[in-house]
């Protein structure tokens, strides 16, 4: 068991919580959520110790091993990865060095034998002769495969250090599991591989997410931040989302039929106050009224932009052609004849696990770079509005918000603009910021303001819920839904891809799979094209 027991948190004037007393309890999974900069890592910080609360405690049962989600990607440079999957278990790898050191010592003494003896205990209790091959295990379930394990990770990508420290978390069935957006980086196969994990898990999680399908499947619990406190919900997101909601309307409905009776007793206390025959009844409807207060209902920290992408001008029946086409990075082949008719109204799911290949797609369709062979052709009359995976190039410049927008907009007026960027969220003094110290939420909601502005019939987005939380990703969505043209998108957001996209394409290497009219969920329970996805990355 853990608990927080009046933990407060302030940064100089700033609170982000405070008094948050929670027990987690094993065999649950708490989903904590809330808004940019509401103090879901550094709660996560807290709990395990990495930094202190401004006052209370954190109480862990003697005994209880706490495994964390590491951030720093290269910490362990110099290690293997199998060796940085062990360390997860600090006393497990202690144990496996000092007796590595007590067996090379020349003159091995009575008493290192007696303390060898006991170190050996200890390790076959922590299962330490099976870690090696529990470690590898864990690695390939997660899509690290065995050519990778005995190499320095200094030498691996950004893709597999990430997946390598959240095996290292997982590893040795911790007590108490910390885990800050652990869908990074994983591909829908790896992220039910996680999911199936959780669901499993028999101690205390608690996860950071803003992956709406993983905490509908994972969570038990969701703990939210808001009104500077922390409140505990049982149930997974979506019962939170509903039941959150309700409460807010019933709060709301509350205080309207008390303020209708306030009122009437007003009413009734000005007509007939002075009148003898109705003064004492004039004076309990006082009392009365002195009792009535309304509930006092708290802004939430959370703000939902507006996202709705409209077309200037509707396209026509020809959309794009993709012929033959090929592209190869440092010699390795990301596809090759990928061949694509695009239909008006498609909305295109690209989904598998090599994300190079379908941002160089993207950057190829949008002609940032060249393709090797084959041709494509857009229809005449699309207008394309296109979202990068890193969109840094766009912020490296030294002007405000408003200017920054003003000069992607034919109307430069700056009420306009402004109206652009306040459904994002960029109000007031806000629009004043300079675009380059801006967050990476708040450079995405910049974008989707570029691409709203330019009425597209065609939207084309690498990944564009990273950043986001939880009420822009929801916003998103409903934006995407709403979009009367194309798109072609690709995200790890689970959610997204099952609400939006009518058609789904992976691209392989050694070729591609198309399937129109069909669910995500619908795709990958398919078992031709589990079939068929075997022999094409076998």
């Amino acid at each position: 068991m853990i608990s927080s027991n009046g933990i407060s948190l302030r940064y100089g004037a700033r609170k982000l919580f405070s008094n948050v007393s929670i027990v987690f309890s094993p065999g649950n999974c708490y989903g904590l959520i809330g808004a940019n900069g509401s103090g879901k890592s550094t709660f996560l910080k807290i709990l395990s110790g990495e930094i202190d609360s401004t006052a209370g405690e954190v109480v862990v049962s003697p005994g209880k091993r706490i495994a964390v989600l590491k951030q720093d990607q290269f910490a362990f440079d110099e290690y293997t990865a199998l060796t940085t999957v062990i360390m997860g278990h600090k006393r497990l790898y202690d144990i496996a060095m000092e007796k590595d050191t007590l067996y090379a010592k020349k003159n091995f003494s009575d008493k290192d034998g007696a303390h060898l003896s006991e170190l050996e205990v200890e390790f076959a209790k922590l299962n330490g002769w099976n870690a090696e091959s529990d470690a590898a295990k864990l690695l390939s379930n997660l899509g690290v495969s065995e050519e990778f394990h005995g190499v320095k990770m200094k030498q691996l990508e950004e893709g597999h250090k990430v997946r390598i420290l959240l095996v290292q978390a997982l590893f040795g069935n911790p007590d108490i599991l910390l885990l800050d957006e652990p869908t990074n980086h994983l591909d829908i196969e790896n992220c039910e591989w996680l999911e199936e994990f959780l669901c499993n898990f028999e101690n205390i999680a608690i996860v950071v997410s803003h992956d709406r399908h993983f905490l509908d499947k994972v969570c038990t619990h969701i703990a939210d931040i808001d009104y500077g406190n922390i409140q505990l919900y049982p149930g997974n997101f979506s019962f939170w989302l509903e039941s959150s909601q309700l409460i807010l309307r019933q709060r709301v409905q509350t205080n309207k039929k008390v303020e209708k009776k306030r009122e009437e007793l007003k009413s009734f206390i000005a007509r007939f106050s002075a009148n003898a025959s109705k003064a004492r009844q004039a004076t309990s409807r006082k009392k009365t009224l002195e009792k009535l207060t309304l509930e006092d209902i708290k802004s939430s920290s959370k703000k939902s932009p507006y996202i709705n992408f409209e077309q200037a001008r509707e396209a026509g029946n020809n959309i794009l052609n993709i012929d033959h086409l090929s592209k190869s990075l440092d010699g390795r082949v990301l596809f090759k004849d990928l061949t694509i008719t695009v239909d008006k109204g498609d909305k295109i799911a690209f989904v598998g696990p090599n994300n190079i290949a379908k941002t160089t797609l993207f950057q190829i369709l949008v002609g940032e770079i060249r393709p090797d062979g084959g041709k494509f052709k857009w229809g005449a009359s699309i207008s394309q509005a296109y979202y990068p995976k890193d969109n840094a190039k766009y912020f490296d410049v030294d002007c405000n918000l408003i200017d920054w927008l003003r000069q992607y907009s034919d109307n430069t007026n700056e009420v306009f603009v402004r109206g652009y960027l306040g459904r994002m969220l960029f109000s007031g003094d806000e629009s004043f910021k300079q675009v380059r110290v801006l967050s990476g939420g708040e450079r995405v909601r910049c974008m989707l303001s570029r691409m709203m502005l330019a009425q597209p019939n065609m939207l084309i987005l690498d990944h564009p819920t990273n950043h986001l939380d939880l009420e822009s990703i929801e916003s998103l969505n409903k934006g995407l839904r709403r979009f009367g043209g194309t798109i072609l998108f690709t995200s790890h957001d689970h959610q997204l891809i099952q609400t939006v996209a009518n058609r789904i394409i992976e691209i392989t290497p050694r070729g591609f799979i198309d399937r129109p009219d069909i669910t995500l969920d619908e795709y990958l329970s398919d078992e031709n094209i589990k079939k068929q996805l075997h022999r094409l990355y076998s």
